[in-house]
């Protein structure tokens, strides 16, 4: 049987009965759109942050989006990120008329390098956009002190860091606005696309409401900016308030299977992934390193292990972000990380002796080499 880098059947077999009874309560209710499990995700969710309002919205990439058009960035504005991230990441910045200008990333954690920030700054500059990326949180206090002093807004993209903490705060509780995906394999993952932006402000929560639902305040009639059908769905909301309340067991889930692959792993020449100081990664997925990558994911593939590239392309060197001006080298360490990136299979119900296949499979892929 092959080995997948995710697969969701096992924990659908744990879970049937609570997933089947999400799906009934929904579908008697007597409200499939914006009924009360939208609005009881939306109000669980935001407590769990303690953060003020939750909106939610249809998918991850529409939250950082709508996250940024609450906020009123748009056309003539600069948004300061990563190429190293999921393409939607910089989809979104685009989809609102803003430029993504781009800093490169930490060569061990492979996460926002903050100290190249400032040096990136322009009058256009407006937002200042983090990715918490894999699994563990971007430091942001240097990023609040710049937002201070620029007048920026700070927004983060957490879509791979559901219950990540970076000291002692959740992601998502410390900018203007916090976007979240729960696509499928995501920690906190729904059962088909989903997401939700996290705010404290109240201007951008009202905003908010009002441009995932087309600009309606009320039935019918748009008021300011208009907006689209961007709605989180009631089935999908029902079965992410079954899962919040399982986030943690997750969580505690995946760090055991990275502390598997740790101890299995050690010696072998394989970077693994580092945390950094202060942080508490959740492991959304284990990405390793090897300057024979692809050598060794196509070694891999004679043991049935089917491996994944988180990511193989940086942003920057996409033809569709060709326009931006870019050249090669211009991002030196986001550019070598996607030769030599990978990701082992990782989730909470991965089970021992498929963890033990895979460690032995490595192994002697490595020794071979």
């Amino acid at each position: 049987m092959t080995t997948l880098v995710w697969d969701y059947l096992q924990e659908y077999e744990n879970e049937r009965a609570d997933i089947l009874d999400a799906v009934e309560t929904v579908f008697s209710s007597g409200r499939l759109v914006l009924g009360d499990s939208v609005r009881g995700f939306e109000e669980e969710f935001a407590a769990y942050h303690g953060a003020g309002h939750c909106v939610g919205v249809d998918n991850g990439t529409n939250a950082i989006k709508l996250a940024l058009q609450s906020l009123g960035v748009g056309p003539g504005d600069e948004v300061v990120t990563v190429s190293n991230t999921a393409a939607p990441t910089v989809v979104a910045i685009d989809s609102v008329g803003a430029t993504p200008v781009f800093v490169d990333v930490d060569p061990d954690t492979y996460l926002m390098d903050t100290d190249q920030v400032a040096a990136v700054l322009t009058p256009r500059t407006r937002c200042l956009l983090p990715v918490h990326l894999y699994g563990q949180c971007v430091d942001l206090a240097p990023l609040e002190r710049l937002a201070a002093e620029h007048d920026l807004l700070l927004v983060e993209d957490c879509a791979q860091a559901h219950g990540a903490r970076r000291d002692g705060r959740l992601a998502g509780t410390t900018g203007d606005a916090a976007a979240f995906s729960f696509y499928p394999t995501k920690v906190l993952g729904a059962y088909g696309d989903g997401g939700a932006v996290l705010t404290s402000r109240d201007d951008a929560h009202h905003a908010l409401r009002r441009l995932r639902y087309y600009g309606m305040e009320e039935r019918y009639y748009v008021v300011g900016t208009p907006g689209h059908n961007s709605r989180l769905d009631e089935v999908q909301a029902e079965i992410l308030r079954r899962k919040l309340r399982r986030l943690d067991g997750y969580v505690a889930g995946r760090r055991a299977v990275a502390r598997r692959y740790e101890e299995g792993l050690a010696d072998t020449g394989l970077v693994l992934p580092r945390t950094a100081a202060g942080n508490e990664h959740v492991y959304y997925v284990y990405t390793v390193r090897h300057p024979r990558r692809d050598a060794v994911i196509e070694a891999l593939r004679t043991y049935d292990i089917e491996l994944n590239i988180s990511y193989p392309w940086p942003v920057h060197t996409m033809t569709g972000f060709a326009h931006l001006g870019y050249r090669p080298g211009s991002l030196p360490v986001t550019e070598e990380l996607a030769g030599q990136i990978f990701s082992l299979p990782m989730y909470p119900a991965l089970a021992p002796d498929v963890q033990d296949k895979v460690i032995s499979a490595v192994r002697d892929v490595l020794a071979g080499l």
